[in-house]
């Protein structure tokens, strides 16, 4: 709250006004609300960050398929990853990266942190990423030949 006080020159006859603050107290309310403020919009543009275009990274009407040793299985948001070791016709052994859906669509799929192994042998398929010398992988399906088990799309079979 702003209060105004009149005070009149005794020379001139003439008012004028003095805007006062009167914000004790109230000055901690403000400077919490801007740090607010401030906190909400760093949070939200991360989030914004991190919601991309797999279009953008992936050349999404394009497919391969890797078979290959999983190494780990990097199960958190915004999305799970799938690291697997993959023996070149050459005998050179190269790590690929498979970006796969977020952990809570996984979850409603029936996929845990637990459902993949180190050392399980895989088969993906997915869209290639754009840059070939990253060796990554917008996972499309998955599937463990040792025990049958396979995820397509969204679905777990």
């Amino acid at each position: 709250m702003i209060a105004l006080t009149e005070t009149r020159r005794k020379s001139r006859g003439c008012a004028t006004l003095d805007a006062t603050s009167n914000l004790e107290g109230k000055e901690d309310v403000v400077v919490r609300m801007l740090s607010l403020a401030i906190v909400l919009v760093f949070v939200s543009s991360s989030a914004v960050r991190g919601h991309h275009s797999f279009a953008a990274h992936y050349l999404e009407e394009e497919s391969v398929t890797i078979e290959g040793t999983l190494v780990t299985f990097d199960y958190r948001a915004p999305h799970a990853w799938v690291h697997v070791s993959v023996a070149g016709a050459d005998g050179a052994v190269q790590e690929f990266a498979a970006e796969w859906a977020n952990p809570n669509r996984l979850a409603r799929d029936g996929i845990t942190k637990d459902t993949l192994k180190a050392g399980d042998r895989l088969i993906l398929t997915g869209s290639p990423g754009r840059t070939a010398s990253e060796n990554r992988v917008h996972l499309k399906r998955i599937e463990r030949p040792a025990d049958g088990w396979q995820w397509v799309g969204r679905r777990r079979r």
